[in-house]
């Protein structure tokens, strides 16, 4: 498979919402950051964990549990299906294998494809990867798409790769401090945008 991902090719692997035809990419790690799975057994035994600040704390989330950074995009995804109701998706829901289009590549075409583009970067996320496709898209889409993309991070989260983006495309950053204020955060850049398409300041894409 070569050239553009069409939105018609987004939209028949996806379900039904209220506005059916304004798609929102959702990208962000799907794997957390656990300091667990780096260190031996003999560096975790001499660690205290209670000896550290609450948020380097949270990097030793136990090894069962359910994968914080995906389950969070999952949750921001349901929420924006039901309120305010548009076709909010994640990569891996289109099906396209990376054999075919590389990750990179697929990134910049759904990013293309959609009417809105949220990056969310947490604090336990393996963000590195996705701050290099995030470059990509930018590099590719800031002149057209720039108004649509948002990058929405936790507050604990520092970056130089975010604040080099805001400098070259003066993109959009938000930031949250908990998964309520995330949503709040989304929801009003959606209805910017779909409120700017409605009056004319940005186009239509169909």
């Amino acid at each position: 498979m070569g050239g553009e991902i069409s939105r018609e090719v987004i939209r028949a692997a996806l379900g039904r919402t209220t506005y059916d035809r304004f798609l929102v990419y959702v990208m962000g790690p799907y794997k957390s950051f656990n300091l667990n799975y780096v260190l031996s057994e003999e560096e975790r035994a001499e660690i205290d964990i209670e000896e550290f600040p609450s948020p380097i704390r949270r990097l030793f989330q136990s090894r069962d549990e359910i994968d914080g950074a995906l389950a969070l995009l999952r949750r921001v995804q349901g929420s924006l299906r039901a309120n305010p109701g548009v076709n909010a998706f994640l990569a891996v829901d289109i099906g396209i294998d990376t054999d075919d289009v590389d990750a990179a590549t697929q990134s910049i075409e759904y990013a293309r494809a959609s009417n809105a583009t949220i990056f969310v970067l947490p604090f336990l996320g393996h963000n590195f990867g996705v701050g290099e496709e995030a470059g990509s898209v930018l590099e590719r889409l800031s002149e057209t798409h720039g108004d649509r993309i948002v990058f929405v991070h936790e507050a604990t989260v520092t970056s130089e790769m975010i604040r080099a983006a805001r400098a070259r495309w003066d993109l959009r950053v938000e930031t949250y401090d908990d998964e309520q204020e995330l949503r709040k955060r989304v929801r009003l850049f959606i209805a910017d945008i779909m409120n700017r398409e409605l009056h004319g300041d940005l186009d239509r894409l169909d």
